[in-house]
C-alpha cells in the first residue's frame, strides 16, 4: 500500500510543498532556523518524504510523473535552501567580525622591556676586544679545590688568602681535599693548561667570592677577568702591548699606560697597570675621576711563574707566558663616574636605566 493517505494526490501534494517552501524558506532568520526549515520540508516526515517512501507502492504509469515531480520539488527546495545558507552564513561571518573586531589603533598593555646589567655589558666588550686578538673564552667551576684555587698557582698554605677569613670554604681542614668557592678566576688558567698544549691565549670572566663586607669598594660576590697567553719567545713587552692596546679600546685611543712594581704569587716579574686618565688627559687639579693623580688603577699583571707553567706540565725553557685579571666592576665605575659598588646590586631601575 502507498504511504500516503487515501485521499492525498501525490503531485498535487509536491505542487503544494514547492509553492509553500520560498516563504518558509525566507522566514529562516539563522542557520539553526534553517535546518529546521530544510527538515521540515525534506525529512523523512516531511509531504516530499512521504511521497518519495510512497514511489514503490505507485501504479506503473503513476510513477514517471511523480517520480519527475519528485525531483524537480527536491531540486527546487535544495537551491532554495543552499541560496538561504549562503546568505545567512555571509550575516553570521559579519556579525562575528563586528562583535569580535579588535581596535589595533588601542594602546595595548605593554611591558618594560629589560637589557643587559651594565657590568654585563662592561664584561662583553672585554671579552670582545680580546676575542680580537685571537684569545678563547674559557670557564671553569665555581666550587673550587685548594688546589686549582692556591697550589697550582704557587700560592703556599701560610698564604693569608686561604684563611677562613677571607675565603668561603664548602670543606675546610684537609688541604689535599679542600673546596671553596673559588676566590679568583686564576684556577681556570690552571685547569686550562692541564689539558691544553701551548699555544694558550685564553679570557676567563666569571664569578668570584671573597668574604668581604659590603661597601662603596668591595661585594662578597664580584667578576673578575682574567687573561693568559703561552707561547715561545713571550715577552713583557708583550704584555705591556697588549694591555695597552685593551685600554684603547676600552677609554680612548689617547690612552697610556704605565706598570708599577707589585708581587703576586703566580707571576714573576708582577705589576699594577694604570691608565692615564682618559677625563682630564693628564692630572687636572679637580679632576672628578681621577682626583687631580693623572692615572686610574686598572688592573694587576704580571709574567707567568715558572712554578706554575712546570705545575702544569709545560718546560718553562721552552715557553714564557704573561697574565692579568682585572675587575668589571672597577672599569665601569671608572668609565661611568659611578662611586659606589652598591649601585650594581641594589637594582634601582633609576641606575640601571642609563646604561
Amino acid at each position: 500500500m502507498s504511504n500516503l493517505p487515501p485521499d492525498m494526490d501525490p503531485i498535487a501534494t509536491l505542487d503544494k510543498a514547492i509553492d509553500a517552501a520560498p516563504e518558509e524558506v525566507a522566514g529562516a532568520k539563522s542557520l539553526d532556523d534553517l535546518e529546521r526549515v530544510e527538515s521540515h520540508l525534506l525529512g523523512k516526515d516531511s509531504p516530499v518524504g512521504q511521497v518519495r517512501r510512497s514511489m514503490g507502492q505507485l501504479d506503473s504509469e503513476l510513477k514517471p510523473k511523480v517520480g519527475a515531480k519528485l525531483n524537480e520539488a527536491s531540486d527546487r527546495i535544495g537551491d532554495l535552501l543552499a541560496s538561504r545558507r549562503t546568505q545567512l552564513e555571509a550575516i553570521e561571518e559579519e556579525r562575528r567580525l563586528r562583535d569580535e573586531s579588535i581596535d589595533v589603533t588601542l594602546e595595548t598593555v605593554r611591558f618594560p622591556s629589560g637589557s643587559l646589567h651594565v657590568v654585563q655589558q662592561t664584561i662583553d666588550e672585554i671579552v670582545d676586544i680580546f676575542i680580537g686578538l685571537g684569545y678563547q673564552v674559557a670557564a671553569g667551576p665555581e666550587a673550587e679545590l685548594a688546589w686549582y684555587n692556591f697550589d697550582a698557582l704557587n700560592t703556599p698554605p701560610t698564604h693569608p688568602s686561604r684563611w677562613e677569613q677571607d675565603t668561603l670554604y664548602l670543606d675546610w681542614g684537609d688541604p689535599a681535599d679542600e673546596v671553596s668557592l673559588r676566590p679568583h678566576t686564576s684556577p681556570v688558567q690552571a685547569r686550562w693548561m692541564e689539558t691544553h698544549d701551548p699555544p694558550v691565549y685564553i679570557v676567563v670572566p666569571g664569578r668570584c667570592y671573597r668574604k668581604d663586607t659590603i661597601d662603596a669598594t668591595h661585594l662578597p660576590v664580584f667578576y673578575q677577568i682574567e687573561g693568559l697567553a703561552v707561547d715561545e719567545n713571550i715577552r713583557f713587552s708583550d704584555l705591556k702591548g697588549t694591555l695597552l692596546h685593551f685600554a684603547r679600546e676600552i677609554f680612548g685611543p689617547r690612552s697610556e699606560v704605565r706598570l708599577r712594581p707589585h708581587f703576586f704569587p703566580f707571576t714573576e716579574p708582577s705589576a699594577e697597570l694604570d691608565v692615564s686618565c682618559f677625563n682630564c688627559d693628564g692630572g687636572v687639579p679637580g679632576c672628578r675621576v681621577c682626583k687631580g693623580a693623572g692615572w686610574l688603577e686598572l688592573l694587576g699583571c704580571g709574567m707567568v711563574d715558572p712554578f706554575v707553567l712546570e705545575t702544569a706540565g709545560y718546560d718553562p725553557g721552552k715557553v714564557s707566558g704573561f697574565a692579568f685579571g682585572m675587575g668589571p666592576e672597577r672599569i665601569a665605575m671608572v668609565r661611568h663616574g659611578i662611586d659606589s659598588l652598591r649601585h650594581f646590586i641594589e637594582n634601582d631601575v633609576r641606575f640601571l636605566r642609563q646604561f
